[in-house]
């Protein structure tokens, strides 16, 4: 589906360049959230090349401590998760709470200024990790001073939301809505739990480990769940030019994940009471009820697979709804102990992670850029071809990441089960597996370095289009003083 172009005839027939603000006037504010994302998806794409490649080059940068794995490493999952999918899920939140809503967007200016705070947040938050002040706490290493910066700026980007919503002109309760929402308020709750109880006034013992975990699950799969699920039913109705299938069933969805995926996230080998690892087990169980109502509200509504779809943008969405049953189900499987004692501790763990920030939410989020951006523009981006080769190339960087790294995670589970097989020997049986995904590291550099050039491109195109406007409107005004 292409964006219509929203030009309008100058006096004299001329044609004048148009303006940033779309139809719902969330054009800069949301424009600068999706710019910032692409740049600091690079920044990750490169922090994971370097990192995957320590582990077939030891001496690879050895000689400089921010380079260190374990840095490197802290510091590619925060860019990933708070440099790139949470800037660009807001921004798309933002977007379609005024889309839906038939609104224009609250607070565009402290929403631009809240987005320029954010992105120094993640600035100071990763130079804090590289510098060695990481908190050892996985997607919650940034400072006390990038983490302040990142709460206040998404209090104020969901103020924005929030009014937003509030001066809707469309007062139907649309499932999509329901999705957004939650996730405006899910963020804050848990970012200020967890600052809490993790940073300002620190818990003791193994309530560390357990609100750790939950922080972690809550961040990832719930409140980055509502509003990839959100996007992909809004853009499958679009899509298909028909409402959704089943409201009943979205909101179904939507109260199984509120309600039970919040439970999931901690192993089975948590040193942490039995309940805690079974409850966890339990939720990760349920979460199959998510996978469910979503492929069938899916496939009822469209038609068929989104990957069949001619925009360009559906293909994103499509791989990124197989991503995300695909994580739900291997998740759920390896939740039981039979399988937890094999997998756990071991590469099943970071491929999951992988596939759910890579495969679900960066081509989700990929797709909503993609059908977005013209829309507030009213231009088409510069080369479809780009946006083909970003797809293909993500594609083949998601397979040869997320595949081997299973495969080599149940190899090394099972050989550690051995007690014939020496520890090192069990490391070394991993190896072919990381140096293919390696490929896919370098596979994900080359789409993110295609997705920040196809915007960089697309923006230069709009530059050009607004002076040429602005020259052609000064000679005009010129001729009448003449």
């Amino acid at each position: 589906m292409s964006a219509t172009t929203l030009q309008s005839k100058a006096p004299g027939g001329a044609c004048e360049a148009p303006e940033i603000s779309g139809c719902c006037g969330a054009g800069v504010p949301v424009l600068a959230l999706f710019a910032g994302a692409a740049c600091w998806l690079v920044v990750a794409a490169v922090l994971a090349l370097i990192a995957s490649l320590k582990f077939h080059l030891p001496s690879f940068l050895a000689s400089c401590p921010a380079m260190t794995y374990g840095r490197v490493h802290a510091a590619h999952f925060s860019v990933l998760a708070y440099g790139f999918a949470a800037p660009a899920a807001i921004g798309v939140t933002l977007w379609l709470l005024a889309k839906t809503g038939q609104t224009r967007l609250a607070l565009p200016g402290g929403a631009f200024i809240a987005t320029l705070l954010w992105n120094l947040g993640v600035l100071v938050g990763v130079g804090s990790i590289l510098a060695g002040g990481a908190t050892g706490f996985e997607l919650f290493d940034f400072s006390q001073a990038g983490s302040t910066m990142l709460l206040l700026a998404y209090l104020v980007l969901a103020l924005a939301g929030g009014l937003t919503f509030a001066n809707r002109t469309e007062r139907g309760n649309d499932a999509v809505q329901w999705f957004l929402l939650a996730a405006l308020l899910w963020f804050p709750w848990i970012y200020t739990t967890a600052a809490g109880l993790l940073g300002c006034a620190p818990v003791r013992g193994v309530a560390q480990a357990a609100i750790a975990w939950w922080f972690a699950n809550n961040f990832t799969f719930v409140w980055m769940g509502l509003i990839g699920i959100g996007t992909l039913f809004y853009f499958a109705a679009q899509f298909a030019g028909r409402p959704l299938h089943s409201r009943q069933l979205a909101l179904f969805a939507f109260w199984v994940l509120v309600l039970f995926g919040s439970w999931a996230g901690i192993p089975d080998s948590a040193p942490l009471p039995a309940w805690l690892p079974a409850l966890s087990a339990m939720g990760a169980f349920l979460s199959l009820v998510v996978m469910l109502a979503v492929a069938i509200n899916l496939k009822k509504t469209v038609g068929q697979c989104l990957t069949r779809r001619p925009e360009p943008a559906a293909k994103f969405l499509g791989v990124g709804a197989l991503a995300l049953n695909f994580f739900i189900l291997v998740r759920a499987v390896t939740s039981f102990t039979c399988i937890s004692q094999i997998t756990d501790l071991t590469w099943v763990g970071p491929a999951l992670t992988q596939l759910w920030l890579y495969g679900f939410m960066m081509m989700v989020l990929s797709g909503a850029i993609y059908y977005i951006v013209p829309q507030l523009a009213g231009k088409e981006f510069c080369s479809p071809r780009a946006i083909k080769f970003q797809f293909w190339t993500m594609l083949a960087g998601i397979v040869l990441l997320v595949l081997p790294l299973l495969i080599g995670g149940v190899v090394q589970g099972e050989q550690w089960q051995n007690p014939n097989v020496a520890t090192m020997d069990a490391v070394q049986a991993t190896l072919p597996f990381l140096r293919v995904s390696t490929m896919g590291d370098l596979f994900i550099l080359l789409g993110s370095v295609t997705l920040l050039l196809n915007l960089g491109g697309f923006f230069w195109k709009c530059c050009r289009a607004c002076c040429a406007g602005s020259c052609a409107a000064s000679s005009r005004t010129a001729g009448v003083r003449a």
